[in-house]
């Protein structure tokens, strides 16, 4: 007997020091795709919806897509802030002399 593939909707894993909590969840709005979402332990409560459900998402491919937003995103706030220059009215060019 061959068991029909079943779709993955929630799992978790440990990739480093950090542990991943992910699940699909449907929006309250119909007609909408489904997304997978990830908080991480040490994160708190916020979550992350970086990319839809897709019937081929797998344990490992979802998990690489996750570990690489979630790289990208440290990397991200990692950054210094740019800082832009005070406004200031911009300068009369100078004349030339005749």
């Amino acid at each position: 007997m061959t068991r029909s593939k079943e779709k993955v909707r929630e799992f978790q894993f440990v990739d480093g020091e950090r542990t991943f909590f992910c699940s699909v969840e449907v929006p309250s709005r119909e007609g909408m795709a489904p997304w997978w979402w990830f908080r991480v332990d040490s994160s708190g409560n916020t979550r992350y919806a970086p990319f839809e459900a897709k019937p081929s998402d797998t344990t490992q491919s979802v998990r690489a897509r996750i570990i690489a937003y979630y790289a990208e995103l440290l990397a991200i706030q990692a950054r210094p802030a740019y800082q832009k220059p005070p406004w200031r009215k911009p300068e009369k060019p100078a004349e030339v002399a005749k």
